[in-house]
């Protein structure tokens, strides 16, 4: 019965972080997946490395004493961020099932984060190439909120929703920033430890606030 139950689990075995690689996009709203990777890519010791067969900044460690994980950040752009992820899953023949894709999330407010067993793109266009690519929506997910701009109801409301998903957190988001990618670590070391569905318990649960004057 034990046996069975583990093999029911889904347990990730490459953590996929989405954004732009231009260093003008750095530390974008755009970018949190990749401020994502690399906060794991630090606690875990990984280092990461341009790897051109997987269009990718790639690393790969132990981690739990035993099990090997992979770190990928798609260097392709947004948009064609499933070339990337096809690329390393059919080179380690990992399952869609197997893939933790971690990126921004309009739809959340800062602060909070969603752990999902699959779903639509929900008009992401990292996550409708990798729909694409995979051929199927059925992979692991973590949305991490980066809020809608101020004035969503102003004229040109579509040119303020993109300013504010490529524009840099603001001083007071940035307050709440490194809990918020400490969090995402410990979300991700639960999905490796205990599966993807019992993790989602802990880590759709939390909002990290950010701090009243």
């Amino acid at each position: 019965m034990s046996e069975t139950t583990k093999k029911e689990l889904v347990i990730p075995k490459i953590i996929v972080g989405l954004g732009n690689p231009e260093p003008k996009y750095d530390k974008t709203r755009h970018n949190i997946g990749f401020a994502a990777i690399d906060a794991l890519s630090k606690y875990w010791q990984i280092s990461l490395a341009q790897n051109r067969k997987f269009k990718s900044e790639y690393g790969e460690g132990i981690c739990f004493g035993s099990e090997k994980i992979r770190l990928l950040k798609p260097l392709t752009y947004m948009n064609r961020s499933g070339e990337a992820i096809s690329a390393a899953t059919n080179w380690f023949k990992i399952s869609p099932e197997s893939v933790l894709v971690i990126y921004d999330e309009l739809d959340l407010p800062i602060g909070k984060t969603r752990l999902r067993l699959s779903g639509s793109a929900g008009g992401h266009n990292g996550i409708k190439s990798t729909i694409s690519h995979l051929g199927t929506q059925n992979f692991p997910r973590l949305r991490i909120g980066i809020g809608k701009p101020n004035k969503p109801n102003v004229p040109n409301s579509n040119k303020h929703t993109v300013s504010h998903v490529l524009g840099r957190f603001s001083a007071v988001e940035n307050q709440i920033l490194p809990e918020i990618l400490e969090f995402v670590v410990e979300c991700v070391e639960l999905s490796l430890k205990q599966g993807v569905e019992k993790a989602m318990n802990r880590c759709n649960a939390k909002f990290i606030q950010i701090p009243q004057d």
